[in-house]
């Protein structure tokens, strides 16, 4: 019997997860990373009030997450944008909620994400967290036996060279993998599949700071703070008219702050890689790759920039390529194909 292999990508914006395998098509879902606790079982509430989320208990409370999880946030909207996020009950929550929509009692392997700047220091803590059994609720339960974490740029670093059938030419090739996300700008420097830490890093300059500069600029402008900030990105993404005071506003004026943030962030990543020249493959994916694109192709103007489709997926679709490859060697001798395993300290 194949082994249970499932990936969630839990980033400081969005929760990516894998619910299915379709012969080759992994399938996957997505709830926005929001996690707001109350006192009482939101499946009490009326009919007429309840959402499309689920009552995550945990230490008491009941941490609302789901598709609707924003219905059930206050003002303050906290989505805690800081360096202890995964040391958070909402975090628990967002990966137990990603468990439950998977809708499977048992996993064998589950592969989870991390962001390159905090991946040695939380990869063993994070693996105990997400091992065990789970309970979420309604009387139910999910028990994980193994868990794998990786830095988040490794699996789209995997899923490019299973998309391009590259598996077996890349372990000879050095790539750089650049993840624009919701807090962190990422970026991965790799032989084959082996991660050089010393080349790889995250800095605080995603998607959520240059939406932040760009709010700023607008309360500048209507006399006013500007605080929805997911009003901008449905924007930004959609290529619609923000609505301010009933009327449409003009976004591209404010494109070069953006676009000044998304340079800021390359910037720093220019300073702690290797010479572009060495470089096979260089590809940008994330949530945030639209916004960071003229940027990155500025940055590296004699290479092709490989986008991957669905680059918010990119991440998660990896992951579970790779867990599938790891569940399978085990059964193959010492130094079978398919584990992704970090060098750590390897230089460039």
């Amino acid at each position: 019997m194949e082994p249970i292999v499932r990936a969630v990508d839990l980033g400081f914006g969005n929760t990516k997860f894998i619910t299915g395998m379709a012969g080759s098509e992994v399938r996957c879902g997505c709830i926005p990373s929001l996690a707001y606790p109350s006192t009482r079982d939101p499946a009490s509430l009326p009919a007429a009030e309840r959402r499309k989320t689920l009552a995550i208990p945990i230490n008491g409370l009941f941490y609302e997450v789901g598709p609707d999880a924003a219905l059930a946030t206050d003002n303050l909207r906290a989505t805690h944008l800081h360096d202890r996020y995964v040391e958070t009950p909402e975090y628990l929550a967002l990966l137990r909620g990603a468990l439950a929509m998977m809708k499977l009692p048992v996993i064998d392997v589950l592969v989870v994400g991390l962001p390159v700047s905090h991946f040695v220091a939380k990869k063993a803590a994070l693996e105990r967290v997400a091992t065990g059994t789970h309970d979420i609720g309604g009387g139910k339960a999910v028990t994980v036996h193994k868990t794998l974490a990786l830095a988040q740029p490794q699996g789209a670093l995997v899923y490019y060279a299973a998309t391009h059938q590259k598996m077996a030419t890349i372990e000879h090739e050095q790539s750089l993998i650049i993840d624009p996300g919701a807090r962190t700008f990422d970026w991965l420097a790799a032989r084959g599949m082996r991660l050089v830490l010393k080349a790889s890093d995250s800095v605080t300059r995603g998607v959520s700071h240059v939406l932040r500069s760009i709010a700023s600029d607008i309360g500048t402008d209507i006399g006013t703070p500007y605080t929805d900030l997911d009003a901008i990105d449905r924007a930004l993404r959609t290529g619609q008219r923000l609505r301010v005071y009933q009327k449409a506003y003009d976004l591209a004026k404010l494109m070069p702050i953006a676009h000044s943030v998304a340079q800021r962030a390359v910037g720093a990543m220019l300073e702690s890689i290797p010479a572009d020249y060495s470089f096979q493959n260089i590809i940008l994916v994330g949530g945030g790759a639209f916004l960071f694109k003229n940027a990155v192709k500025q940055a590296f103007p004699k290479h092709r920039i490989a986008e991957m489709q669905e680059p918010m997926y990119a991440n998660v679709r990896g992951f579970q390529i790779a867990g599938m490859n790891y569940a399978r060697s085990l059964a193959q001798p010492p130094g079978g194909v398919g584990r992704v395993a970090p060098q750590e300290g390897e230089g460039a």
